[in-house]
């Protein structure tokens, strides 16, 4: 055996696939009960007594023809790479749906292990697996797991240690109702007890021809019966990289012919393998004729996000008011500390004012940021989210898009960057295009700050709906958008993409998975206020404290008041007209957190968001003309403005075009202004 084996964990999306693999690894990755989540390979490394294992955990996929580019990767990587032994993980309440990717690996010839899990589900139902016909049939280990509950995983990893070299079991034992036999067929017999699939005799006749062929032309070639069935289906992949003159024998694609054999192989399995399949509805039937209702699921979707930034406000500010002790005494602290040791007032300033009142003011959030992600990561795991865009779809075709495109925008609220990761999901180039266009609308965890300090400012105790306001206006907004996008480059014949996602098992939150969600948002919250922030607020300082002639005792002479007043015309129309609001939304293309701390710094407020400094702030902001109006324009303006510089990146990758990055840019900074100053010039009406 080789020193260090490559496992590949496959699977449809929501089997479990991720859990299992972090069970395993222990790697703090995003799990999610929705399909679109994991859009790269993540490795992992593990022992298993003098075993050592290379895990990867690959996109989930629902077959080997792939369309979308989460299933390009998963089969370019099992094609491709050294994989050594292949785990299907398969949801065992969902058999029949599992299976049809687990036949294609079989065919791939390589060591193959059926993971069976969620079996707790099977048993709630009343149904029960045969764990001794189930892999006579198949020609494979079948393996019962509980990727939650951690139950088999040692058995699974003994399998792979020792299937690692097999690739079917030769004792196959399984009889197919012969489909469209052709009498005096000789291979039939031979072909069941080589291969678990085995087709129609006309469609076996031509794999054994396609076969002859493709060996005459590639001596050393492998997976020979795969790509002989991928060519008689017409792969265009295999076709380019297996150019072979088929005329006589496929002179149309079999595939719809091969899929329902398949099927009717499963449906063979399914009914001597699953006992009591049909003996309890499930739960999860009767909770969807509720929250998927075509007239009640949008009313119950917005409530339940109306209820989360209820409890984000606040619980996160009972709880803040700890972290906002505790930055005062480290501020007063390390303030009498520098005096006591002579350190200069310049170095003392920028140390207090800059750096603590910068990266400080940002951490005070932290409890408003962890409630918001634990009651997210709460509906995922519970299934609720696949369900928030199957009720979207109606909708989203309306404005040239499926309801697939609702998944980037639902993850958009966390954050932009997995968010416009996701669009890949998406087959039509246009769609994903639009998809990214619209994403950065939505209004992601870094701008939670700049709501909660100004809804608690000016909107008291409506300051949760205020913030809340904001993102049902960044969903319209990107809804709009992507309409008006629709109608530019709507051309004849141009089809729309139908929703196809899988609404899994209603379950009980799994407490880990949740842990691992929160602590990994967390922990980039954390990085970035460590880094970005941190490096953000030394530069906001010197600018603010430097000028053409040197240091200055004033901001408003400084580099960053002269910068400022270039945008105060441009702003003005949308009630943002003062020169510190220019700078604040410059820094805030880095990371939007930094608009809070470039008005901590600005206005030297070192806690910004303690209900003294908030008041501060107000006493200095009211004088100027800054009111209520005001700061609802500049939530806005927050909301839509230019995605921060990581988002931008991934754009940028994601586009692999610099006219389509540079058009987000202008276009949401076109936009957020837009916004703003509407509602800004629409609000003087009215006030």
């Amino acid at each position: 055996m080789k020193d260090e084996l490559q496992v590949g964990f496959v699977g449809n999306p929501n089997c479990g696939k991720t859990t299992l693999f972090n069970a395993y690894t222990g790697a703090k990755l995003k799990v999610a009960n929705w399909p679109g989540v994991t859009v790269d390979k993540k490795e992992g490394a593990m022992k298993y007594h003098n075993h050592k294992f290379r895990l990867v955990d690959l996109p989930g996929t629902y077959s080997l023809t792939s369309y979308s580019m989460e299933e390009k990767l998963t089969r370019q990587y099992i094609l491709e790479d050294d994989v050594d032994v292949i785990i299907d993980v398969v949801d065992a309440s969902n058999l029949e749906r599992n299976l049809y990717l687990t036949l294609q690996l079989i065919e791939l010839g390589k060591p193959v292990i059926l993971a069976l899990n969620m079996m707790d589900i099977v048993e709630e139902r009343g149904m029960e697996i045969d764990l001794h016909r189930l892999p006579e049939m198949l020609g494979i280990p079948v393996i019962p797991v509980s990727a939650r509950k951690k139950k088999g995983l040692d058995i699974l990893m003994h399998a792979v240690a020792h299937h690692n070299d097999k690739t079917l079991d030769k004792n196959l034992e399984h009889h197919h109702h012969v489909m469209g036999s052709i009498k005096g067929s000789a291979h039939l017999k031979k072909h069941h007890k080589e291969f678990t699939v085995v087709y129609s005799n006309e469609i076996e006749d031509k794999i054994d021809l396609i076969s002859e062929r493709l060996l005459a032309a590639n001596p050393e070639l492998e997976n020979v019966r795969w790509i002989a069935i991928k060519l008689l289906e017409w792969d265009e992949e295999i076709r380019k990289k297996y150019p072979l003159d088929l005329a006589g024998i496929a002179d149309r694609s079999y595939e719809t012919d091969i899929i329902n054999q398949k099927y009717d192989f499963i449906e063979e399995i399914i009914e001597e393998v699953v006992v009591n399949r049909n003996r309890k509805a499930a739960a999860t039937d009767k909770i969807d004729q509720l929250l998927t209702n075509r007239f009640l699921g949008m009313p119950i979707f917005f409530g339940v996000m109306a209820l989360i930034f209820f409890l984000t406000f606040s619980v996160g500010d009972a709880l803040k008011g700890v972290f906002e002790t505790l930055l005062e005494a480290l501020s007063n602290a390390v303030l009498n500390f520098l005096a006591a040791t002579g350190v200069g007032d310049l170095l003392t300033s920028l140390i207090v004012d800059g750096i603590i009142a910068g990266v400080g003011g940002i951490l005070t959030f932290l409890p408003n940021i962890f409630i918001l992600f634990l009651a997210l990561a709460f509906l995922e795991d519970s299934g609720y989210m696949a369900r928030v865009a199957y009720i979207m779809d109606g909708l989203m075709s309306k404005i040239g898009l499926s309801g697939r495109s609702f998944i980037p925008m639902l993850l958009g609220f966390g954050c932009s960057v997995p968010a416009v990761m996701a669009s890949r999901t998406l087959e039509n180039p246009k769609d994903r295009r639009r998809t990214i266009f619209i994403t950065p609308f939505m209004s992601c965890s870094a701008k939670i700050p700049v709501y909660v300090l100004f809804a608690g400012m000016f909107f008291g105790k409506y300051a949760s709906l205020a913030a809340f306001s904001m993102y049902v206006i960044g969903l319209v907004v990107g809804v709009l958008s992507a309409f008006i996008m629709h109608l530019f480059e709507k051309k004849k014949g141009h089809a729309i993409n139908n929703l196809l996602i899988e609404l899994p098992e209603y379950k009980a939150p799994n407490a880990r998975s949740i842990l691992i969600y929160v602590w990994d948002k967390v922990k980039d919250y954390l990085t970035k206020a460590g880094t970005t922030i941190f490096i953000a607020s030394i530069v906001i300082w010197f600018i603010l404290n430097i000028g053409p002639n040197g240091m200055v005792e004033d901001m408003s002479d400084s580099y960053g008041a002269i910068i400022g007043r270039l945008l105060t015309p441009i702003l003005t129309p949308a009630g943002l007209g003062m020169w510190q609001i220019g700078v604040s939304l410059i820094s805030g293309i880095a990371a939007k957190e930094i608009v809070v701390s470039s008005f901590s710094v600005l206005f030297g407020i070192a806690n910004i968001n303690s209900a003294e400094g908030m008041s501060s702030l107000v006493q200095i902001l009211k004088p100027l003309g800054f009111g209520a109006l005001n700061a609802y324009a500049l939530m806005i303006f927050t909301l839509l403005y230019t995605p921060c510089a990581a988002a931008m990146g991934v754009i940028a990758r994601e586009l692999k075009s610099i006219k389509w990055t540079l058009f987000t840019f202008f276009f949401q900074l076109g936009i957020a202004w837009f916004a703003a100053t509407l509602v800004y010039q629409l609000g003087l009406l009215f006030l």
